[in-house]
């Protein structure tokens, strides 16, 4: 089976202070076989990148409007006249606060949702398959299926 990935590098801004941020490269990850998820890739000044990964559903309606709890939420606002979006991340090695470039994040998001529209990503799956498959009834249940309740009239012609 093919699947599509959509990646795209992306400078967001690790907010320190109301004063003071540093920028950290980034990846956006998305993949047509965990459709439901997206993966960013943090690369702060570390061997490995920091990864995160959440519902799609959360950063596409985050660009409109606040949404999430806990560990991740999300929301849209401006800087400095600029249209940005937030996503606080919390875990237990800490908190952090980034800020990415809304047109960027929502062309990137645009493109995971040509590649797996919204109420689709089930059916990438292929659950949908399986559910048929085992919904399906057998020839044999055919047979059985047609008259579940016999009439009282016996067919031995009593």
């Amino acid at each position: 089976m093919h699947h599509t990935v959509v990646e795209r590098e992306l400078e967001l801004n690790l907010i320190l202070s109301p004063e003071r941020s540093v920028p950290v490269p980034a990846r956006l990850g998305y993949r047509s076989d965990d459709p439901f998820a997206v993966h960013v890739a943090f690369h702060i000044n570390s061997e490995h990148p920091v990864d995160w990964t959440f519902a799609r559903e959360l950063l596409v309606e985050g660009v409109f409007r606040p949404c999430g709890h806990g560990d991740v939420r999300v929301w849209p606002t401006k800087v400095e006249g600029r249209s940005v979006v937030l996503m606080a991340l919390s875990s237990p090695d800490g908190d952090a606060l980034l800020e990415a470039p809304a047109a960027q994040l929502s062309a990137w998001l645009e493109r995971t949702l040509r590649v797996v529209p919204p109420g689709t990503e089930a059916g990438q799956l292929g659950i949908d398959d399986g559910l048929a498959e085992l919904l399906a009834p057998a020839p044999l249940d055919d047979l059985w299926l047609s008259d579940p309740w016999p009439s009282d009239e016996s067919r031995d012609g009593e």
